[in-house]
Parts: C-alpha cells; structure tokens; sequence
C-alpha cells in the first residue's frame, strides 16, 4: 500500500498567513503541518509516499523535506495540483504513482493523536474496496457525515443541516485501484470541486465501504480556531515525538 498526502489548495481560511506561504508548512506547536501526516502514514507501516502541492511555494516542501530522511525514508515523491480542484481531483494526480497498488489518502492538515495502525492492517486483509475513519463530534453538520445501519454505511452526506449520526468522516481514506476509474465518472458540485464525498458514496453504492471508529483525539487545522486548537493538542499530549 502507498501513501498520498494532500497538500495543496490556497489555505484562503488562513490569510494573511497563506499569502507568503503553503498552509501545510506553518507551524503547528514545534513543528511545520506537513510533518504529521508524514507520521500517521509511517506508523501505519506506509513508507512509499507522494505529496501533492500546489501554489507558489511548492518548492519549499522540496527544501523542507528533502527525500524525507529526517523521517528515516529512502525517498519522498511529489507532484503539483494547479488550482483548487477538490480533493478528488488532486487525487486523481496520482494515478501513475499508485501503480495498480491501494493508497492510503491523508489531507495535509488532519492531525491526529495515535495511530492508524490497526485500520490500514484491516484494510490489507480486506483486500478491495474502501474504508474511512470517523470520530464523534459535537459539531457533526461541519463535516461529511455517515448514515450507519448496524456496521453498514448506508451513505454520507456533506454538512448536513440534519446529521443522521454524531461522527464525523475524517481526512484519512483507504482505497483500491478502481478510485481513479471512479473520480473520472464524478461532475464537480456546486463549489465547482470534485468532492471526496462523491467518491466515498459509490463505493458505499457498490457495498465496498467499510469504516473504523478512530481512537485518541483528531482535528483539522484549516482555521485560525483549529490552528490553535491542533497546537494546544500537541503541546499537551506530546503527539509530535518523531
């Protein structure tokens, strides 16, 4: 299995910092954002990496990062997403790099507390298909949200006004090889994007989706609020030890 991190986009939510730089290589507590989905693909034994950039400082992901030995990898791959396609869209630049194999997705500003060890193992035994990873939220209608039936998902909505459960779809995703098959079908929504959610929902449609409940803390940092938040997070917990 692969990794994919995505790492582009304007970071609007975040001017004036976003103008000089990439929201993913700000700080957050004592090290840049990118770091830590780097980690979360590592300790889920995910050591063939990409990061999709995008903007004008693509280069200094190359500066920062290297070939990833700091990380103790052998490389680092990149690619350049020219605009704000969507999540699905910078997804589908990395068709050549999956070569066939499954990928596991992580959005460049999702931070999370422990591990998706046990997850991307059931996902290897599993085989096909996809799966997410969802945590309980008191503010369900910000996000993607699954309506359950027992362990089934039935489909997820995106910012429901009427959530049908209390978790939230976080930024992690496994997926087969068919996902590029499947984003070359989506129409972009009304944001103009090819949405994830989208994506998701055929493999829920096609009986393929399975999900895990993610343990320990996660947030996002795509705001000035889950900024702070993800830096007091990792301040107190000690979740950024490399």
């Amino acid at each position: 299995m692969k990794g994919v991190i995505l790492a582009g986009g304007l970071g609007s939510r975040l001017h004036p910092l976003t103008k000089i730089t990439n929201k993913h290589l700000l700080p957050v507590h004592d090290q840049p954002m990118i770091y830590y989905p780097i980690k979360t693909l590592i300790n889920a034994g995910i050591e063939d990496i990409m990061i999709v950039t995008g903007g004008n400082s693509a280069g200094d992901f190359l500066r920062l990062l290297g070939n990833g030995k700091d990380f103790g990898l052998k490389h680092l791959n990149y690619t350049y997403q020219e605009g704000e396609g969507g999540i699905a869209d910078a997804l589908s630049l990395v068709e050549h790099f999956a070569e066939d194999e499954s990928i596991c997705v992580v959005l460049g500003d999702n931070i999370i507390e422990g591990n998706i060890a046990a997850a991307a193992d059931e996902y290897r035994k599993q085989g096909k298909g996809a799966k997410i990873l969802l945590k309980r939220v008191h503010d369900p209608q910000r996000f993607g949200v699954p309506e359950l039936d027992g362990e089934r998902v039935v489909k997820i909505e995106e910012k429901p006004s009427d959530p049908k459960s209390d978790f939230a779809v976080i930024g992690i995703y496994f997926y087969d090889a068919s996902v590029f098959k499947v984003i070359k079908t989506l129409v972009p929504s009304d944001r103009g994007e090819l949405e994830i959610t989208d994506v998701n929902n055929h493999y829920i449609n096609r009986g393929e989706m399975t999900w895990n409940e993610l343990s320990g803390w996660w947030t996002d940092a795509g705001t000035f609020e889950s900024l702070l938040r993800a830096s007091n997070l990792v301040a107190e917990s000690g979740a950024n030890n490399l």
